[in-house]
Formats: C-alpha cells, structure tokens, sequence
C-alpha cells in the first residue's frame, strides 16, 4: 500500500500551481536554461521525493535547485549539493551509487527516502512562509505513507522547522521549548528522532562548515537511530 500511496502524492505534487511566484520562477529557468544545460530539456515543474518505500530515514531539504532538480526532475540530482549528499550516502551505505546525475542513472536507495519541504525552485532559495505552508501537506502525505519510518534528517533549520510543523499538522505533540537546529542536534519530534544536519550546499561546503567526515556521521548515527 505505500508504494501506491507513495505514487499517488507524486501524480499530486507534479501537477502543482498552488503558489503564483514559484510556477512563475521554475518555469522562467526552465525556458532561459543555465548556459551549460542549453542543450537539455527542463524538467520545470515541482520535485516529488523519492526512494524506499520500506524507508527507515527521511532526509529532507529545504527545496530543489533551480539547475538541479528543477532541471533534472530529481532533488538534489544534478547539482553540487546533490553530489556531496549522493557520495555521503554511499559510503554510508544508503545509496548504491556516488553520484546522481540524472532520473534514469540507475540510482537506488536503500531503507532511505529524501524529499524537500518546497518542491519547487524558489527565487534566491527562499521560499516564503505561505509557498511553504502550500507545499507541507505533501510532507504530511508522505510520513504518513512511510509506515516504517524511525528518523528525520532535516538539511538545515528550514527543512528542520518545515519537518516539525508537518509533525505536528498530524496531531502528534511536540515538546516546548521546541527543539532547536544544530548540525548533530539531536531531538524525539512525535514518534520521529531527529537528527540535524548542515545543508551540503557549496556555501557550506567550500567552506569548511560542513566536512565529508561530519556528514557521514549523521547518517552514521541516523542508521544507528533507525536499527
């Protein structure tokens, strides 16, 4: 049944016009395209989750790339977030390969599902509160669908915000004071464990913020979690 349910929240989120700006946004890039893709078509249009439907982690961004997965159909696929997740998430045994570079490369993953709380490109990748109320009840959706799932892996405080927020729409309880981001933090959310980690985004990465070795650790203890 998850795997049907799972399917009917995709048919759902790809049809999506629910926010004006963001439709507006996504489809622009889509048309202009990034100079190095201008022989590729664009995906344009909201990003469905993906993954086990036996799932056990949930790893959650804040939205796809506007060359990324607004190009590729895929979050996180395509884009230099993507590859310092992907490549994580095979040395850690989630992924069954160290890259995604588009729908049909042939990557798998196991006990894992990844999804973002926007599904669609946002201008500046900030999308507003409203444009993320809009798209929560597909998350909701989603935790609902995944009956097997233990543990939330929120990239950064938005998607750890959003993930709380579709928690609780479910009528589970949260504990005040809520429980705050940190890369490594740790917190129960309902029936979920979280685990927090830094988005893999060059800002972070390049810089030093967040390392291959912290990353790994997440998803280290996240199986740990989830056993």
């Amino acid at each position: 049944m998850t795997r049907s349910e799972l399917a009917a929240i995709r048919d759902d989120v790809v049809v999506c016009r629910r926010c004006p700006r963001l439709v507006a946004w996504r489809e622009r890039v889509a048309r202009e395209k990034a100079p190095r893709f201008a022989d590729q078509t664009y995906w344009g249009r909201p990003v469905p989750g993906f993954g086990d439907p036996a799932a056990r982690v949930l790893v959650l961004g804040l939205a796809p790339a506007a060359h990324g997965g607004n190009r590729t159909g895929r979050i996180f696929t395509g884009d230099r977030s993507g590859d310092f997740l992907f490549a994580s998430l095979h040395r850690t045994g989630f992924a069954s390969r160290p890259t995604s570079v588009s729908v049909d490369d042939g990557l798998e993953l196991e006990a894992m599902y990844v999804a973002a709380v926007n599904r669609c490109a946002p201008p500046g990748n900030r999308p507003t509160p409203t444009e993320r109320d809009h798209c929560l009840p597909f998350l909701e959706r989603e935790l609902a669908a995944l009956d097997g799932l233990r543990v939330v892996v929120p990239l950064g405080s938005f998607a750890w915000d959003g993930a709380i927020r579709a928690i609780v729409a479910l009528g589970h309880e949260v504990r005040r004071p809520k429980p705050r981001f940190g890369h490594g933090a740790e917190a129960t959310v309902g029936p979920y464990r979280f685990v927090g980690s830094y988005h893999p985004s060059q800002q972070n990465t390049f810089t030093g913020t967040l390392t291959t070795d912290m990353l790994d650790a997440v998803f280290d203890r996240a199986r740990e979690l989830a056993a």
